[in-house]
């Protein structure tokens, strides 16, 4: 390469069509997706106060607001349930008549367009906020899979396009997978939150989903923030039990493992835009500190620079409602 002054890199950064043309990472619709908590009743919108613009929704609602995203060019949601009622081992989680499976069919019926995948986990239906059944102080792993295949089976029935395990639980995708294939769903793909770390950035999630653990906390089954190694060990084991896409929680403070992944596997690679992550910036942006629109964009393109196809974000929605034409983002 020449170098100065023959050669000049601000040459290529002299006009937005220039910068546009040799811009090496793009940000598209077809790569986001809405997550949504659903609530039991009727016409019900209840704002959440740690992640402002975002709201638990009744199935109806969630109906009204699917096809709103749709209208922007989303494709994909991702759901997460308060049910009617928590036990020990959280059984509502495979109630065919459960808050996910009403809002499945409901989804299917008003707005089939949308892609609907479902977070397959127990915390919001256990009484005790925990990700499976509860032994002796912490979750029994083995006896938490069982439930895991009756919660796929009760998903893929009412007509989930994806299924998404993120309670960390070991071998939980082999279940999975077995469940779905032996029930007849085996078209059904699997994003696996393989590599989810027991992070300090889900502190709004939990007011959203109504999950934080009644005692204790989850860093016995999610991974611990210090390691990189074993996130790599974690995406091959279930990549061999069957995983199709493999998923890094949180997004921004783990760019350098959502990069790991994508070199190690080159599969579908995707990323959590987490609540704490999202709420700092909402609230660095609602104190005049940052320019919202802007970091929100930055921040979003860093994910998907760091090798992530899909970002899960609360952004989404925010994102679309300001994209030209043809899905992709004027950043």
């Amino acid at each position: 390469m020449s170098h100065f002054p023959e050669f000049r890199f601000r040459r290529l950064r002299k006009t937005p069509v220039i910068r546009k043309m040799v811009r090496e990472t793009e940000l598209s619709l077809s790569n986001l997706v809405q997550p949504i908590f659903v609530i039991p009743g009727a016409g019900i919108r209840k704002e959440i106060s740690s992640l402002p613009g975002q709201a638990q929704l009744s199935v109806d609602k969630v109906v009204e607001y699917g096809k709103r995203l749709r209208d922007f060019g989303l494709e994909s949601v991702i759901l997460f349930g308060l049910p009617e009622y928590k036990d020990e081992s959280g059984s509502s989680a495979w109630d065919d008549n459960g808050i996910i499976q009403k809002t499945i069919h409901a989804l299917k019926e008003s707005v089939p367009e949308l892609s609907v995948i479902t977070d397959l986990c127990f915390c919001e239906y256990t009484s005790h906020g925990h990700c499976g059944v509860l032994k002796n102080g912490d979750v029994d792993n083995d006896a938490t899979l069982k439930n895991l295949a009756r919660q796929t089976v009760s998903h893929a029935k009412a007509g989930a396009d994806m299924i998404a395990p993120s309670g960390m639980i070991d071998g939980m995708v082999g279940v999975i997978r077995t469940a779905l294939d032996e029930s007849g769903f085996s078209e059904i793909p699997i994003m696996s939150y393989a590599a989810k770390y027991a992070s300090g950035c889900y502190g709004p999630f939990r007011e959203a989903a109504d999950c934080a653990p009644q005692e204790g906390d989850r860093r016995s089954y999610q991974m611990d923030p210090a390691n990189s190694d074993e996130a790599v060990r974690e995406a091959l084991a279930d990549l061999e039990e069957g995983a199709d896409i493999i998923m890094v929680k949180p997004a921004l403070f783990y760019l350098d493992i959502i990069r790991r992944i994508k070199d190690e596997f080159h599969v579908p690679t995707a990323a959590y835009n987490v609540s704490g992550e999202y709420a700092m910036i909402k609230a660095a942006a609602a104190n005049g500190w940052i320019d919202e629109e802007k970091v929100m964009l930055e921040s979003l393109l860093s994910i998907k620079r760091a090798g992530a196809d899909i970002i899960l974000t609360y952004f989404a929605e925010q994102v679309a409602a300001r994209c030209t034409t043809n899905g992709r983002v004027a950043c």
